[in-house]
């Protein structure tokens, strides 16, 4: 005879969309990968909008149980895996001193993780980054993915009266929706830019440059310097000159642009400010770009940047702690917006990517998704995202949590130029999460443009007739957004 803590505990896996679990780890597994945009969009189960009341306390509102293992992968890039195995696993142990944890470090998050999301032996917390991502929308279509609901609207570590929804930042919710529901949570909040040594600059007299004539000017006294003005990796990392190109094209015709492009408005890859933004770009590249960097990585490419060979890198905030152990005393990080392109830019030359990143989700058919929940929750709260702040010299979405941080040169830069901004603040591009295979495809024509095998034009047409074929494709759950 079950008991009435086992009926509860049933009932709250059935309110937060884990009956998968209910049934058994591997119950109703697909045979079918989850690599490719396909699946209908239904979570594992309907969320409710909160755990019932009576199922669990504020200080386990999951019903964690205390022994269970708990199995967690992280993306080492920039930010590395050590806030994981120094602060978020510890805290999830101090609580559940009974349960083992497994840790994973991988760069290749999708390679190593789609056979066992196959073979119905998933981990309980992934942290979904890198190059080589899993495809969420896939995932999220074949029931991988705990609704996280129940965790929003769960009590807070540090104030069990509020939701721990209402301790984050905006932007949280709306980019954790997957088919309409939360299924990611989004943990840093990330500055994209142009990043500079501001040293070299203070020493050159140098000045960050507000309209595009002024950076082409000032491309040509670095470049007289013997330095290449502008780079970016080739191979792993040309989303970051993606990402470039994007925030220009917002920059030109208003975040309008990147939401088009995101719900596959017809022509959204071909509007003007695509093509100019493009153009603007290609350009630069061929008076002030070497090709030689086509071939590098991003950290080879950065290494380039600490010795004097590079001055502008187009990338986010997590750059100075990726290469913390390899800036010499004569660099600074610092940040500077991506110049005014024309004289009718819809955005002023003042207007900045931040943004929320580096997404991680719960497995619903792992072994222990409460402790997933549990663990995500631990993470927001204010011990967990100021560990990570220490740790990696990189904000998170959790209010106050860096309050008396001692943050360094880059991030204090970044938090400068956010206040220029005020509310001009670029939009992110969700495509990359929501059609992974058209965000590769954007990646390879940024290569192909960039290197000058394709020209802007046939860039835009490329990726509409890409995006068209997205759009049409019936096995491709669509996402849409309004904000």
């Amino acid at each position: 005879m079950s008991s009435s803590a086992d009926i509860n505990r049933r009932a709250l896996l059935r309110r937060i969309g884990l009956t998968a679990f209910v049934a058994g780890p591997g119950a109703g597994l697909l045979a079918g990968c989850a690599t490719a945009g396909s699946g209908s969009g239904a979570s594992a189960s309907p969320a409710a909008s909160a755990p019932a009341s009576g199922l669990a306390n504020a200080a386990n509102p999951f019903s964690v149980q205390a022994n269970a293992p708990l199995e967690v992968v992280i993306f080492s890039g920039g930010y590395t895996d050590a806030y994981a195995t120094k602060i978020h696993e510890p805290l999830y142990k101090k609580k559940y001193a009974q349960a083992t944890i497994k840790h994973t470090a991988t760069q290749r998050i999708g390679t190593q993780l789609r056979p066992r999301f196959v073979s119905g032996e998933a981990p309980d917390v992934v942290n979904n980054s890198g190059s080589d991502p899993l495809d969420l929308v896939a995932l999220q279509g074949e029931g991988h993915l705990a609704d996280l609901t129940a965790l929003f609207d769960a009590p807070s570590v540090d104030d069990p009266a509020k939701k721990v929804k209402d301790t984050l930042t905006g932007g949280v919710l709306e980019n954790a929706l997957v088919a309409g529901k939360p299924h990611v949570l989004n943990y840093t909040v990330s500055h994209r830019g142009l990043w500079y040594n501001a040293k070299l600059f203070a020493e050159k007299g140098w000045q960050p440059p507000t309209t595009w004539d002024a950076f082409l000017a000032l491309c040509e006294q670095i470049k007289g310097a013997g330095i290449t003005p502008f780079a970016y990796p080739g191979q792993v990392g040309p989303f970051y000159q993606t990402w470039n190109i994007l925030y220009t094209a917002a920059k030109i015709g208003g975040n309008q642009v990147i939401l088009d492009i995101d719900n596959l408005v017809d022509g959204a890859w071909t509007k003007d400010a695509v093509i100019k933004a493009v153009s603007v770009w290609v350009d630069l590249q061929k008076q002030f770009g070497d090709k030689a960097y086509f071939g590098l990585d991003h950290t080879q490419t950065q290494l380039k940047q600490l010795q004097g060979k590079v001055a502008f890198y187009p990338t986010g905030s997590w750059l100075e702690n990726e290469m913390q152990k390899e800036i010499p005393d004569d660099f600074e990080y610092a940040v500077m917006p991506i110049p005014a392109v024309t004289g009718g830019d819809v955005m002023p030359a003042e207007a900045f990517f931040v943004g929320v990143g580096e997404n991680f989700f719960v497995s619903a058919r792992g072994k222990n998704p409460l402790g997933g929940l549990e663990y995500l929750r631990l993470m927001l709260s204010k011990e967990g995202a100021r560990g990570f702040t220490q740790e990696t010299k990189n904000l998170t979405v959790v209010n106050g949590s860096a309050e008396g941080v001692d943050l360094p040169p880059g991030l204090k830069s970044a938090a400068k130029v956010q206040d220029a901004a005020g509310q001009n603040i670029i939009t992110d591009a969700r495509y990359e999460g929501w059609y992974k295979k058209l965000y590769d495809y954007s990646q390879a024509q940024t290569n192909s443009v960039m290197a000058g095998r394709i020209t802007p034009q046939q860039f835009a047409e490329n990726m509409q007739k890409k995006a068209d074929e997205t759009k049409n494709d019936k096995r491709i759950t669509k996402q849409t957004r309004t904000v």
